[in-house]
C-alpha cells in the first residue's frame, strides 16, 4: 500500500484524489491547500485529513510515501525539492517548471536524494492517442509525413488568476499545448526546429492563440494549434503518411478513424474505420502507472527527462514567437526561456 499525500485542492488535486481512493494499492493520507474550506472539502468528500501547510502535514501523517504537487507551476519547484529532501518520491503535474534550469534542478535534485520524480504528461494515457500510437508503429499510414494537433477551450480561471500572469503560466503554449509536444516527441522522436506565432501580447483580453511548427529530425512536420480563445474544450489529431491517414476529433462521436489510401488491405477504399478504444479514466491509468512503476523498480513510459525535452519545445516556441525567427534545437543548447535563440 502506497500512501501518497496530494498538495492541491483545486481541478488537478481533485481529479488526483479520486483516482488514489479508488486504488486498491494506494491511499490517500491527506490533502493540503491553504484554503483550508477547499481542502476539508475534499478531504471529507474520500475520506481523509486536511491541512494548510506541507510542514503541518508531514508532522500529523504517520506514514507518506509519494507526493503528489497539483499546484500552479510557479510553485511546483518549492514542493518537488522539499519532498525529496524528506525522502518521498514525487509527482508534479505538467509542465515540470517554467524555465529549463529549473526543471534540470528538479530532476538532478531528486535523482541526487534517491527518490523517484514522475511528470504528468497524460495524453500519453489517453486511450485516443495511445491507440493512435499504436496503429502508427503497426505501419497502418506508412512512412509519416504531415502532422496536425490541437486542443483548446475558454481561458481557464485559476488561483488567484494565475493564468492570466504570462511569467508564471507561459500561456496556452506552455501550459496546455506542451501535452502534443510531448505526444508528437514520444511519436516521432526528437524535434529538429521550432517555429511559432501567437496572440499573446497583441490583445489585452482573456484571449490566447499559438500555432506552432515542429520540424522533426526524421523529416516528418507538425502543425500544432491551441486557443484558449473559444467556448467547449476538445482537442484533435491527424497524422498523414505515405499509405493512410490516421485521425481523431474528440468532438465526434466517433472519434478515432483511420484509412488507408488506395484500398489496402484493412482501408476499405478510403472509407473511414472507425476505431474505439475500451474506455478509462486516463488520469487513473497515469497514477496507477506510475505507482506501480514505484513498486516495481521500472521506468515509466514518460519520465522526468521527457518532461523536460517537452519543456524545451514549449520554451522554444515561445522565444520563437518573441523574436520572429524560427528556433534549432540541438544537444546542449541554451535555455530558451533566457535571452538568445537556442542553437544555430
Amino acid at each position: 500500500m502506497i500512501h501518497v499525500l496530494v498538495i492541491g485542492a483545486g481541478a488537478m488535486g481533485s481529479t488526483h484524489a479520486a483516482a488514489y481512493a479508488d486504488m486498491p494499492n494506494a491511499h490517500l493520507a491527506g490533502i493540503v491547500d491553504t484554503d483550508a474550506g477547499k481542502g476539508a472539502r475534499l478531504a471529507e468528500a474520500f475520506g481523509t485529513s486536511s491541512f494548510t501547510s506541507y510542514t503541518e502535514a508531514m508532522e500529523a501523517l504517520d506514514r507518506v510515501d509519494v507526493v503528489d504537487v497539483c499546484l500552479p507551476t510557479p510553485l511546483h519547484k518549492k514542493f518537488v525539492l522539499q519532498a525529496a529532501d524528506d525522502g518521498k518520491h514525487v509527482i508534479c503535474e505538467k509542465p515540470l517548471a517554467r524555465s529549463l534550469a529549473d526543471a534540470r534542478e528538479m530532476i538532478d535534485h531528486c535523482r541526487s536524494r534517491g527518490v523517484r520524480l514522475f511528470v504528468g504528461h497524460v495524453l500519453r494515457f489517453f486511450h485516443e492517442y495511445a491507440h493512435a500510437k499504436q496503429l502508427l508503429e503497426d505501419g497502418v499510414i506508412g512512412k509519416p509525413a504531415v502532422i496536425r494537433a490541437g486542443r483548446g477551450g475558454g481561458y481557464p480561471i485559476g488561483w488567484q488568476h494565475w493564468y492570466s500572469d504570462f511569467g508564471a503560466s507561459g500561456g496556452i503554449t506552455l501550459d496546455a499545448m506542451i501535452h502534443d509536444f510531448d505526444f508528437l516527441r514520444w511519436c516521432f522522436g526528437e524535434v529538429e526546429r521550432v517555429y511559432a506565432k501567437g496572440l499573446h501580447g497583441r490583445v489585452h483580453a482573456q484571449l490566447d492563440y499559438s500555432l506552432v511548427t515542429l520540424r522533426f529530425q526524421s523529416g516528418a512536420i507538425a502543425h500544432v494549434e491551441g486557443t484558449w480563445s473559444h467556448e467547449g474544450f476538445s482537442m484533435n489529431l491527424e497524422m498523414a503518411g505515405t499509405q493512410g491517414i490516421i485521425g481523431y476529433d474528440s468532438a465526434r462521436d466517433q472519434p478515432l478513424l483511420s484509412f488507408q489510401r488506395g484500398g489496402h488491405a484493412g482501408g476499405g477504399g478510403g472509407v473511414p474505420v472507425p476505431e474505439s478504444p475500451v474506455e478509462e479514466n486516463p488520469y487513473f491509468q497515469e497514477l496507477r502507472h506510475f505507482l506501480n512503476c514505484i513498486e516495481q523498480d521500472e521506468e515509466p513510459i514518460v519520465t522526468a527527462e521527457d518532461a523536460y525535452e517537452a519543456l524545451r519545445i514549449a520554451l522554444s516556441a515561445l522565444k520563437s514567437m518573441e523574436t520572429g525567427r524560427p528556433v534549432h534545437l540541438g544537444t546542449g543548447a541554451a535555455d530558451p526561456s533566457s535571452k538568445g535563440v537556442i542553437g544555430s
